[in-house]
């Protein structure tokens, strides 16, 4: 039962990163909502590439984290918790 709870959990974590991220995306263009877009990136600016001749492997990653993914964050663990 526990594991079953750690996959709602992160399901839920998830969906509420990328669904605030979306709403930030959307209030970009409005004035009074933009400082929900306001955030920062961290990762690797140029992808990483090893090329073994025969094989060639290409490592990337990138994570911008706004105001409105942590606001999705806070309100997927709300609604979690009344689960």
């Amino acid at each position: 039962m526990r594991n079953n709870n750690f996959w709602i959990l992160l399901l839920m974590l998830l969906a509420g990163i990328v669904l605030g991220s979306f709403l930030g995306n959307l209030a970009q263009g409005v004035s009074g909502l933009s400082w929900l877009n306001y955030g920062q990136s961290f990762g690797l600016d140029s992808p990483l590439v090893l090329n073994f001749g025969v094989l060639i492997i290409t490592f990337g990653l990138s994570v911008r984290i706004t105001m409105a993914s942590i606001i999705g964050v806070a309100m997927a663990l709300l609604i979690y918790r009344f689960l």
